[in-house]
C-alpha cells in the first residue's frame, strides 16, 4: 500500500545468533536490532490482561495478580528453562552425530553425552521433560491458573499445527527461548526497516568480500555427473558447473524437485518427501490508519503493550478449541492471534500517525479452497481482534494476506510450514532432515543442506548456514 511497508513473511527476530552477527560485521553494514520493551500482551476476557517483561521480579509482581503460587514458581520455571537452554545452546552450534556413518557416528553420539553432565540429575530429567512431555503437563507441574499456563504455551503453538496434549509439544517452549537480543537470553525485538534488514546487510559484507551475488535466478535443476554434483541448471536454460551446492530451499524440494529419480536412493526420497510438515499459519499484513485500542488496557499513545508481541490466547482450552477445529478440517472459529506492530518502534514504515501491523494466525489447514475462502479465514481473525480492540477493523486501510497455499507457492515452504519440516522429536537433532543426512552433507557428494530443514530448525537463526559452511570448509 503506498506510503507503508512491512515484513512480508517472517515478522520478529529474537533467534538470530549473536556469533553470525558479529562474523558477518552485520552492525557495521547497518543492521540494528531493538528489543520489545515488553515482550508479549495478552488482553484477556471482562477487561484484564496480563503483560510479560522476561523481568523475573516485574513478571512476578504481574502474575501475582492472578496467582501468588504461580509468582512464587515463576523462579523456578524461568531458572529451569535457562540452566537446560544453556546447555542445549551449545549442541544448537555443532552438527549433530551422523549415525548413517557406522561407528564413527555412534562415538560422535557418545562424544556429544559429556555436555549433559554439567546438568545435575534434576535438570537432565527436566532437559527429558521439555523434548518428550506435552506442553500441558509441564505448565501444569509448575502453575495453576490459566491465564498463567496460557501465557508460556503460546510459544509451543507458534508453528505448530499440534495438540498441547501431544507428547514433544513442549520443545517449542524450549526452542523459542535459546535466542539472543541484545544480551537479553529469550528476548525477541525488530530490526530497523524491517526483517529484510538483516539479509541486506549480509548483502552487503557478501559484496565487500567480492562474492558475486544473482537473483532472479530460479534453479531448475541439481546437474549431478559421475555421481557427484557437477552445477545447477537455472530455469532459463543456463547451467553454472561446480562441485558444491549448498541448498537452503526445503529438504523436501530439494530432494524431490531438483534431483533426478536416477540420483538419490528411493529410501531417502521417500523418508525426506513424506516427513510431517504442515504450520497451519495465516500470515496477515495490514496498513492501519490508528492505532488499536485495547478495551482491557485503552490508550491513545504508542505504550509498551503496542509494542509487544499482543497474543490473543487466553487459556490453554482456547489454543487447544483452537486445534481441534481445524483437527476436523476447517479452520478455527476463535483462532490463536499474535500481532506486531512493528511501526511504534521503526517510525520509517508508515506515515506520520498511521501504522502496520503483522498478524501471525493460528490453526487455519493447508487442504482447504483457499481461493474461494481466503476472505472468509481474513474475516474470521479480524472478529476476533474487534473483540479486544473494537476499532482495529475500521483502522485498516489495506491487507496483503499470506495463506498456507501461499506460503508454499511463493516461499517454498512445504504445506506452508514456517520451520519446512515440523519440530517434532522425530525431526530435530540425528533426524533432520532424516537420519543419515543430519551433518549437512547430502546424498550426492558435494551437496549440502543449510536451511531450516537442518539442525537446529527454523525461526531466523543463522545457525544451520554457520554450521553447514563450517563442513563445505572442512572438505575443502
Amino acid at each position: 500500500h503506498p506510503g507503508f511497508r512491512n515484513s512480508t513473511a517472517s515478522y520478529t527476530v529474537g533467534l538470530l545468533d549473536p556469533k553470525i552477527i558479529d562474523d558477518l560485521r552485520l552492525r557495521d553494514h547497518g543492521l540494528e536490532i531493538l528489543p520489545r520493551t515488553m515482550a508479549n500482551f495478552f488482553p484477556l476476557p471482562d477487561g484484564e490482561s496480563l503483560s510479560i517483561y522476561n523481568d523475573d521480579q516485574t513478571d512476578a509482581d504481574e502474575i501475582a495478580r492472578y496467582s501468588e503460587h504461580d509468582a512464587e514458581a515463576l523462579v523456578g520455571f524461568r531458572s529451569m528453562l535457562r540452566d537446560v537452554g544453556e546447555v542445549v545452546r551449545g549442541y544448537l552450534h555443532e552438527t549433530p552425530p551422523n549415525l548413517g556413518q557406522g561407528i564413527r557416528g555412534w562415538l560422535a553420539l557418545a562424544k556429544s553425552g559429556v555436555r549433559l553432565s554439567r546438568l545435575n540429575a534434576r535438570r537432565r530429567r527436566q532437559l527429558i521433560d521439555l523434548f518428550t512431555l506435552p506442553m500441558t503437563d509441564l505448565l501444569n507441574h509448575s502453575f495453576e491458573d490459566g491465564r498463567v499456563k496460557a501465557a508460556f504455551a503460546f510459544d509451543a503453538v507458534v508453528g505448530h499445527h499440534g495438540s498441547l496434549h501431544a507428547p514433544g509439544s513442549a520443545y517449542g517452549l524450549l526452542h523459542h527461548a535459546l535466542g539472543e537480543v541484545a544480551s537479553q537470553h529469550g528476548a525477541w525485538g525488530h530490526p530497523i526497516g524491517g526483517m529484510g534488514a538483516i539479509t541486506q546487510a549480509m548483502l552487503r559484507q557478501a559484496l565487500a568480500l567480492g562474492v558475486h551475488v544473482e537473483t532472479a535466478a530460479e534453479v531448475a535443476q541439481i546437474v549431478v555427473s559421475a555421481g557427484k554434483v557437477a552445477g545447477v541448471k537455472l530455469a532459463d536454460g543456463t547451467v553454472h558447473l561446480t562441485n558444491i551446492v549448498a541448498g537452503n530451499c526445503a529438504p523436501q524440494h530439494l530432494y524431490g524437485d531438483l534431483l533426478s529419480d536416477c540420483d538419490i536412493p528411493d529410501e531417502f526420497r521417500e523418508r525426506i518427501t513424506q516427513s510431517r510438515a504442515e504450520s497451519a499459519v495465516l500470515r496477515i499484513n495490514v496498513a492501519l490508519s490508528e492505532l488499536p485500542q485495547f478495551t482491557s488496557k485503552p490508550s491513545n499513545k504508542t505504550n509498551d503493550h503496542l509494542g509487544a508481541g499482543i497474543v490473543i490466547g487466553p487459556t490453554l482450552e482456547y489454543m487447544e478449541q483452537a486445534f481441534l477445529d481445524a483437527r476436523v478440517g476447517k479452520w478455527s472459529k476463535a483462532p490463536v492471534i499474535e500481532m506486531l506492530i512493528p511501526s511504534t518502534i521503526d517510525s520509517t514504515l508508515a506515515p506520520e500517525g498511521q501504522h502496520v501491523a503483522s498478524l501471525f494466525c493460528q490453526h487455519f489447514p493447508f487442504d482447504r479452497d483457499w481461493e474461494a475462502e481466503r476472505e472468509l479465514a481474513v474475516d474470521t481473525v479480524f472478529q476476533t481482534i474487534d473483540h479486544h480492540a473494537p476499532n482495529f477493523s475500521s483502522a485498516v486501510l489495506a491487507r496483503d494476506i499470506l495463506t498456507p497455499l501461499d506460503l508454499e507457492q511463493r516461499f517454498g515452504l512445504p504445506r506452508g510450514d514456517i520451520f519446512h519440516s515440523a519440530h517434532v522429536p522425530s525431526q530435530l537433532w540425528v533426524n533432520r532432515p532424516a537420519f543419515g543426512l543430519a551433518a549437512y552433507r547430502g546424498v550426492v557428494p558435494g551437496l549440502y543442506h543449510c536451511g531450516a530443514g537442518s539442525h537446529p530448525g527454523g525461526g531466523v537463526s543463522g545457525i544451520p548456514g554457520r554450521n553447514a559452511a563450517r563442513e563445505i570448509l572442512r572438505r575443502l
